[in-house]
C-alpha cells in the first residue's frame, strides 16, 4: 500500500549519543565563560603597578577546576599557587585535566585545597583572587563581611584581593542570552530574581547543532550585590582601599578594552568590573 500524501516521515532512529552526551560540562564552561590568559595578565599588571614589585603566591578561592591556579604557575617559574573549593568532585577534575597537564616542576608549585573558604587555612598570599562571582553565594552582610575578613587574614601586610561583579538594568530582568562557539551555543539565563530580598537564579545552559541540549549544566542561587555595598563591606572586614576596574570602550568592537581604576561608571544596561581591595 502506497503512502498517503501529507503523511509525516518517520523520525529518524538515533544511532549513538548525543553531542551534549558526549560533552565535558567543565570545558564547555571553561571555553565559554573563561579567559584565564587574560585575568592572569590583569593580575599581575595590576599588582605590580599598585605595589611596585613583583606577586608570587597566589590564592584561588571558589577555584572551581583550578584553571587560573594552574596559569598561573605556568606563565612564571617563580610562581606558586594555592585553589580552594569546598566540592571534591570538581577539584578532583582540575587535578586529573589541569593539574595533570602540568610538567613536574609546575605541579610542585601549585596545591589544591578541599576546605570552604570561610575557614581555610593556607599560607600568606600576595593576591587572593574570587572569579565568576561565586562569592555571591554569601547572601547575608554579616557572613560576606565575614569572608572579607578571612581573606584579609591571610593575606601579605601589601596584599590585594580580586574579584568581580556584574550589574545595570539587565541584571535584574529574567532573560536568556545565547552566544555561539565553536561546536555548541552558550546559554546565559536570568531566571529568577526578588528586588525584596536580592536573591536571584541563575543558570547556564549548552546547545548543540545536532538539536541535543545540555540544560542547567550549571546553576547558581545568588545575592546580586551592588558595587557600593561590596565596597563597604571591604572596607568593613579591614581593607584600605576598594577600587573599581571599569572595562574601557575600544574603536573595534572585536576587541575588548583594558580595566581602569575610576570613581564614576557608565549606567549601561549591562556591565562587568573588576574590584581590587588594598590591605
Amino acid at each position: 500500500m502506497g503512502k498517503r500524501r501529507g503523511q509525516p516521515k518517520p523520525t529518524p532512529k538515533r544511532t549513538g549519543p548525543t553531542m551534549a552526551e558526549k560533552a565535558d560540562r567543565h570545558i564547555l564552561y571553561e571555553q565559554a565563560v573563561q579567559s584565564v590568559e587574560d585575568e592572569i595578565e590583569f593580575l599581575g599588571e595590576t599588582f605590580t603597578a599598585l605595589r611596585s614589585r613583583e606577586p608570587i603566591l597566589l590564592r584561588e578561592d571558589f577555584c572551581g577546576t583550578a584553571n587560573a591556579a594552574c596559569q598561573w604557575v605556568r606563565v612564571n617559574p617563580e610562581h606558586r599557587s594555592v585553589a580552594v573549593d569546598i566540592d571534591a568532585d570538581v577539584l578532583g577534575w582540575g587535578r586529573q585535566h589541569h593539574v595533570a597537564a602540568l610538567s613536574a616542576e609546575q605541579k610542585g608549585r601549585v596545591k589544591l585545597v578541599n576546605d570552604d573558604v570561610l575557614t581555610a587555612e593556607t599560607e600568606a598570599s600576595d593576591l587572593t583572587i574570587a572569579f565568576n562571582f561565586s562569592y555571591w553565594i554569601f547572601k547575608a552582610r554579616d557572613t560576606m563581611r565575614s569572608y572579607f575578613r578571612a581573606v584579609h587574614e591571610h593575606l601579605k601586610d601589601d596584599g590585594l584581593f580580586f574579584l568581580d561583579a556584574f550589574g545595570g538594568s539587565e541584571a535584574y530582568e529574567d532573560m536568556k542570552e545565547k552566544t555561539k562557539h565553536n561546536g555548541f551555543t552558550y546559554v546565559w539565563e536570568q531566571a529568577e530574581f526578588d528586588p525584596v530580598t536580592a536573591h536571584c537564579v541563575c543558570h547556564i545552559h549548552f546547545n548543540f547543532p545536532d538539536g541535543s541540549r545540555m540544560v542547567n549544566a550549571f546553576s547558581y542561587a545568588w545575592r546580586l550585590w551592588t558595587l557600593p555595598e561590596v565596597r563597604e563591606l571591604l572596607l568593613e572586614a579591614g581593607f584600605k582601599k576598594a577600587t573599581v576596574y571599569w572595562e574601557e570602550e575600544e574603536d573595534d568592537d572585536d576587541d575588548d578594552g583594558d580595566y581602569v581604576p575610576v570613581e564614576h561608571g557608565v549606567n549601561d544596561p549591562a556591565w562587568i568590573v573588576y574590584i581590587v581591595a588594598e590591605k
